[in-house]
Formats: structure tokens, sequence, C-alpha cells
């Protein structure tokens, strides 16, 4: 990465902060940006914090889309960033308006020192209600001088009455009729402010409000700063992030993606209802006991967002395989909810169970999907044949199918969703589908036309040596393929693997020498430098692999 003279000049400029006095008074509001990347980049929380502090814009987004390679900021300058903008709300020089904080973390928090989904989130909630309480006592504190104020005010005016008022010597006919006038004078002004007065009380607290109601309206109804953050709730977080969406003050925390992890429906419904409406972009819900009843309440408040497109639900017990009293009319409810979700454009159901009902989920929503994770769904031959001839098929670009078995009964129903979804599919998964040398051999022609595929993922599959030559010979006619990963082929096993093992045989078998391992991966790159393609990435490392990478 080359880097350009100004950032190069910004590094040597925040790298020393004891000269931060000296060029902060002179810095442009040009400069502030570089300036703040530089910061982040070498690790400078005392610049970070004295540059937000100031920032001299209206918006300030710190949580933009990082390139491969790089980690999130480091915890210290977030931190720093957070308090800045609490102690900015009371500097004059600060402009800041909006704080977009979506994206600064991922879901596994990165590297050790960076700050991870649900410490940013507690984080922010700190934040949040501490600029309430430095609001509250900023507001009790002009509370206080204004009566003193006002006091001091009767007391000189009920002072210059007395005194205009009191007869004395030979002009006492002269100064009773000038305090007659001043008091004639006096008594609109007073009564004025207090009309003013008692009109403004009634605007905050309303004819039976109480003093506390009349505090945290008269908080709220100025809003300095709009927060906007993803945010990652869980049991610990719970209680701190409701109390920070409760809490009415100079900022107000707005939510794009919400991710919650073992918390029940309840909880979900609650914190659904704290959420401002709008900039929800969609809802990730892992680890929690939902169940089809549970989804089907849920899917009614998720249609209040007007802006959702996304919802993903990782492990969340639903399974219509089991026979309980009233499933049918649970999944009767739940296909008419998602009916609601008008803009949703992504739905991931990982490990849910649906054997033979994905028509009844998918044929619901009003919008055709272009993402559509479905791993570990056991899906039936039916659903394969209802996703090839439904309206998604046609506007996928993201597909996964991940751990569902395919063999000779499903692979019509595949080569067919292929060939609809071709023209925009960009990420294919078909890792752990049980694909054989045979079955990738009838499948290679239908994942050659898909010209647009920029990601290819079949780890896990029993292929030989052989069956990888052959996909990579394929994959390299393929011009926007950039990342290809392969499963270590059954050679390079030790001796006992089983002739077709599953997907968690061939993660468990322990491999064979390394050596082996290096004559495959020759073998492929072979393949590789002889077409001339420098551009495509093939990989054997599941754990490493990122599709994102390629966008």
């Amino acid at each position: 990465m080359v880097l350009s003279l100004v950032s190069l000049c910004a590094r040597e400029v925040v790298r020393d902060h004891s000269s931060s006095p000296c060029w902060l008074r002179w810095v442009p509001r040009e400069l502030y940006r570089p300036l703040l990347d530089a910061s982040f980049t070498g690790c400078r929380p005392l610049a970070v914090g004295e540059l937000v502090q100031r920032w001299p814009e209206r918006t300030l987004r710190v949580g933009r889309r990082r390139k491969p390679g790089q980690t999130g900021p480091n915890r210290l300058c977030v931190q720093a960033l957070l308090l800045a903008v609490v102690r900015g709300m009371s500097d004059q020089r600060c402009a800041l308006q909006v704080l977009d904080l979506c994206g600064l973390q991922g879901d596994d928090g990165g590297m050790a020192d960076s700050m991870g989904g649900w410490s940013l989130t507690v984080a922010l909630c700190t934040m949040v209600v501490q600029a309430r309480t430095r609001a509250q006592r900023a507001q009790r504190e002009r509370k206080r001088l204004s009566v003193l104020q006002r006091e001091k005010d009767v007391k000189r005016e009920r002072g210059e009455k007395t005194n205009t008022t009191e007869p004395g010597g030979q002009d006492a006919e002269k100064l009773d009729l000038c305090g007659t006038m001043e008091e004639e004078e006096l008594i609109p002004g007073v009564r004025r402010r207090m009309e003013v007065e008692r009109k403004r009380d009634t605007l905050v607290t309303g004819p039976a409000g109480t003093r506390r109601d009349a505090e945290e309206k008269e908080v709220n109804a100025d809003v300095s700063v709009h927060v906007r953050a993803d945010l990652f709730v869980n049991a610990r977080s719970w209680e701190r992030v409701r109390g920070a969406l409760s809490a009415q003050g100079p900022l107000r925390l707005q939510c794009r993606y919400l991710r919650v992890e073992e918390v029940s429906v309840t909880t979900i419904k609650t914190l659904l209802g704290l959420l401002p409406r709008q900039g929800l972009l969609g809802i990730d819900v892992r680890y929690s006991s939902l169940g089809v009843a549970g989804l089907a309440e849920l899917l009614p408040l998720l249609s209040t967002f007007p802006a959702l497109r996304s919802l993903r639900l990782h492990y969340c017990n639903l399974d219509f395989r089991r026979d309980h009293v009233g499933q049918e009319e649970a999944l009767r409810d739940l296909s008419q909810g998602l009916t609601q979700l008008q803009e949703l454009r992504r739905l991931s159901l990982t490990a849910l169970r649906l054997p033979g009902q994905l028509r009844v989920l998918l044929s619901s929503l009003p919008q055709p999907l272009e993402i559509l994770e479905l791993p570990y769904l056991s899906l039936s031959p039916a659903d394969f044949a209802y996703l090839s001839c439904s309206h998604h098929a046609s506007t996928l670009q993201q597909l996964d199918l991940s751990e569902n078995r395919l063999d000779e009964s499903t692979l019509t129903s595949v080569r067919r969703l292929l060939s609809q979804a071709a023209g925009g599919l960009q990420h294919l998964s078909l890792s752990g589908c049980g694909l054989t040398d045979g079955l990738l051999g009838l499948l290679l022609p239908s994942l050659g036309g898909c010209r647009a595929l920029k990601s290819l993922a079949l780890a896990l599959n029993p292929l030989s040596v052989a069956g990888l030559v052959d996909l990579v010979r394929m994959a390299v006619r393929m011009p926007s393929l950039r990342q290809l990963l392969y499963p270590n082929p059954l050679e390079d096993y030790q001796p006992g693997l089983p002739d077709l093992p599953s997907s968690a045989q061939l993660l468990d078998w322990p491999l064979g020498a390394v050596t082996d391992i290096n004559v495959t991966s020759s073998q492929l790159n072979r393949v590789l430098m002889e077409s001339g393609r420098s551009d495509l990435f093939l990989t054997c490392d599941l754990l490493n692999y990122d599709k994102d990478l390629v966008d």
C-alpha cells in the first residue's frame, strides 16, 4: 500500500503528543480526517481524543469497511474516541452531530487488542448513560443559577419600589410621581416574565406532569449527537443496552445491525420495542431457543422496521420434524409473518431442521432474495426442486447449501438452480455435501456456466486428486473466479477412512505426511500456472477462508 504525502506527514505530526498544543489550534478542518486516521493507525489514543473533541464536521465515520489484512482500531483508541464525544458536547469548537461506528468490529472481535462487538456495545451504552448523567447535572446547575438570578431580580425590583415610594424631603411629591411611573412599568415586566415561565413549564410537564418527567423531557428535547452502530446483545449486556436505549439525553443510540445471542423471545421483543424504527437493516439471532411459535411472534415486530433487509437465524431450535401440538397453526403464522417483510433480501437459516418446508417459507416472501444461506437444514429432494423453480433462483447473488446431502435424486434440481442463477451468482458454497468424483463431474458444466462467480467453496467433500485436478481445470476457465476452497483429497488422509466418508469424518480424521499435502498443492498450482491465471487463489484452509476478501 502506497501512502500519500499527506498521510505520511500526518503520521509524523501525531507521533509526538507533547507538540499537540502547538499544531491543534492551527489545523484546518480538511486535515482532521488524515490526522485521525494516522492516530488510529499509529495507536495514539491521546491524539484521537483531542481531535474528536474538536471535530469540525457534522459527521464522523470510523467503522468504514477494512481492506484485506487490516485489523480494527485499537481498543484504547476507541475508548478515547467515546470519551471525547462526551467531552465535545460542552466544547464550542466541536460541530459533531452524527457518529457512525457501523462496521467497526467483526463477529469474532479481531485481534486481541481490538474491540469486539460485545465490548463495543457495552462501551457505547456506558457512553450514552454518562452523557445523560452529565446533561442532567448541567441542567440542574443551570436551574439553580436561574433560580438565584430570579431571586436577585425580585429583590432588586422590590428594593427599587420601596425607595421610590418612600416620602421625604422637599421633592417628595416629584419622587412619588416617578415611583408611581416606575411601578406601572415594572409590573407588566414581572407579569410577562411569569407568564413565559408558566407557559414553558406547561409545555414541558403537561397538566399532571411530574418533576422527574419534566427533567427527562427537557433533556431529550434536543439530541446533540446521533450514534449509529452495530449492537451485540447477550444475557450479560442486556440490562446495560436496555438502560442506554431507554435513556433520554443528548446522545441517541441507533442500530444498523442487531445481533442477539442466548436470550429469550420476551427479551428480544422488548429490545425491538426500544429500537428506533428507522435505520435497522438486519437482525441476527443465535443460540436462542425461539421455536416456531417464538419466531412467529417476532415477525410482526420485525415488519415494523421499514428498512429491514437481512434476517439470520442460527441454531434457534426450529424443528418441523417433531410432532408438536399446534405446529401446523404456528407454521401458518410463520408464513403469514414472512409476507410482511417487504424489503427482505437476505435470509440465513442455520441448523433449523426444515426438511420439506422450504416452499412454505420462501414462497411467502414478497420480494426475491439476493442472499440465501441454508446450511445444515437437511433439505429434501422436494426442497431442491422447489428452490430451482422459485422466483428467488434468478436473483441470487450468494447461495450457501453446505452440509445438505447431494445425490443423484437432487443433482438435476441443483443443476437447474445453477442454470437459473448463472447470470448473477457471485458466491457459492457446497462444502460438506457429499460430492464424489462422479457427482462433481456431472456438476462441473453447470458450475462452469456461472460466469459471474467470484468464490467457490467445496471443502469436506470426498474427492480424489484426479477430481481436484478436473475442478481446477474448470475453475481457470471462469474469468470472474478469484477464490477456490478445495477439500483435502482422500489420498492425503491416513489409512482407515471409509469409502464414502461424511464431512464430520473428513474433518476429524488425521491427515498423512505434510509432504503428501505439498504434492497435491503443487499439482493444482501447476495447472494454475499453465493456464496463466495468477489472479485465482487456491486454498484448502477451511478455518481462514473468507469469501468477502474478493469484494
